[in-house]
């Protein structure tokens, strides 16, 4: 392609303070689409030991069916590993009656919260998500390690790539119905975070963070990709 039109890879283009850190005000993207919960997060964050919280968050779009945000609900509380769920306003009436208070012991549920931070917490193990471009990303930027659980568009095909070639987490299946029961997720919890699979998965997070940062710093892929497309550009 590249011999046709001046097409360069650049990436991953999340904010300089999560990889090189080499633009000092480059700390968000500057737009929230609702309002965070920031400052609870971090603060119950802090309270946690290293990795030992499974961060889960389904973005901005997806909605899943009651019955699944139960399964995953009692997945969670099973797992008996610290949680914080991002369950959007419009989502809470599809979860168990009292699980928050019921959980309140190991986990948070806040309606929305700042991701790069959370995840970039070390406090964060691991990370359930719907496996959108964004929140894959982000995630193997920063070195999660990653529970798919997939639900339409690209995200199937980016499940395929954490699990299977870049090796950085594991899909949570679902049954015939298409629902991904509590057994299951209960049981990727434990293997990403504390199973002998997880620690694969931890050694490839880790990789793919040093690659990703290797790219964006100085004399890195993406940095010198940008300044030939720049000078090719400015002397055309």
């Amino acid at each position: 392609m590249a011999t046709q039109l001046p097409v360069k890879a650049i990436g991953p283009t999340i904010p300089s303070k999560y990889l090189d850190n080499r633009l000092k005000n480059d700390k968000d993207y500057g737009l929230n689409l609702f309002k965070p919960n920031t400052e609870t997060c971090l603060k119950w964050l802090d309270s946690k030991q290293p990795a030992s919280v499974i961060y889960v968050s389904f973005g901005s779009l997806a909605a899943l069916e009651k019955n699944q945000m139960e399964e995953i609900a009692w997945g969670l509380k099973n797992s008996n590993i610290f949680f914080l769920w991002v369950v959007r306003e419009s989502e809470c009436e599809k979860l168990p009656e009292n699980f928050s208070e019921e959980t309140s012991e190991k986990g948070l549920v806040v309606s929305w919260c700042c991701q790069l931070e959370v995840l970039a917490h070390e406090s964060v193990g691991c990370f359930m998500t719907h496996c959108g471009w964004n929140s894959t990303l982000e995630a193997i930027s920063v070195g999660v390690p990653i529970v798919a659980m997939p639900q339409w568009a690209d995200q199937p095909t980016n499940a395929k790539f954490i699990e299977d070639v870049w090796g950085v987490g594991m899909r949570a299946r679902g049954n015939g119905e298409g629902i991904v029961k509590g057994e299951e997720i209960e049981v990727c919890i434990r293997e990403v975070m504390e199973g002998e699979r997880g620690k694969e998965i931890k050694r490839n997070s880790k990789k793919w963070k040093d690659l990703a940062k290797e790219a964006v710093d100085e004399g890195g892929s993406t940095d010198k990709n940008i300044q030939e497309f720049v000078a090719k550009v400015l002397y055309m």
